[in-house]
């Protein structure tokens, strides 16, 4: 069934318009009377069924409303150190299709990666761009937001707001099952780049409450270690069930 997103719904009927009315019209070619759904950013599934088409827009018709049930429960925030090249646009996407919360891109020592401020706004609307793709065709109940680069101490000095910061550290740390637990609700992660920490910033790290952790014994590339990591913590949290 065809998944879009949607600020606010209200009555029962709606008007789709924009980029969603083009695409439900010229790429799906759906019809009148055919099922699709809409989530609204209060995470509510809407059950519609399409009423009318006009040049510019989708009238439909909402038969139910119900609370998104695929969301996880617990909210993970990525703090993503830059890659190079266009690996980030995978992590993005993947992150979120494995039920990432949010994503913030990082910049550390060892960053090949350097945008300027004017580059940098431009790959962050590129990656809320992957990150609603990859929202809709994994059904998400929301469009996990990818925020503004933050430098290591800056996103350090957000942990207080976690129930477990958690940095995977190629150097070795805590297993996951000895950290976190099923009834966890808020969580953040750090990934460093293809360079890895510096020893300083994992100390900086741990400074404020984050604890090193081990995705095993192996060395995971930049771009597959959150995705491990996001898929253990899923697991240990019992959401993969």
């Amino acid at each position: 069934m065809a998944w879009f997103f949607t600020p606010v719904i209200s009555g029962d009927k709606f008007e789709i318009t924009g980029e969603d009315a083009k695409h439900i019209s010229k790429s799906l070619r759906m019809k009148v009377g055919e099922a699709l759904t809409l989530c609204t950013l209060d995470g509510r599934r809407h059950e519609c069924e399409i009423d009318s088409f006009s040049p510019d827009s989708v009238v439909v018709n909402i038969l139910s409303s119900t609370v998104c049930e695929q969301e996880p429960s617990v909210k993970i925030t990525l703090f993503m150190a830059l890659t190079k090249g266009d690996k980030m646009d995978d992590i993005v996407q993947k992150s979120v299709e494995l039920g990432v919360y949010e994503i913030v891109p990082v910049l550390t020592s060892r960053c090949i990666s350097r945008p300027d401020e004017k580059q940098m706004k431009k790959k962050v609307l590129r990656w809320q761009k992957i990150s609603e793709g990859a929202a809709s065709q994994s059904r998400r109940g929301i469009i996990p937001q990818v925020k503004d680069v933050l430098t290591l101490k800056e996103a350090s000095l957000l942990c207080k707001n976690f129930e477990r910061s958690i940095v995977f550290y190629e150097c070795g740390g805590e297993k996951l099952r000895d950290i976190v637990d099923e009834d966890v609700k808020t969580l953040s992660i750090f990934v460093g780049p293809e360079g890895g920490f510096e020893e300083s910033e994992v100390e900086l790290l741990k400074e404020n409450g984050v604890i090193p952790a081990t995705l095993g014994t192996r060395i995971l590339r930049a771009q597959t270690a959150p995705l491990a990591g996001i898929t253990a913590l899923m697991y240990q949290t019992k959401n993969l069930e």
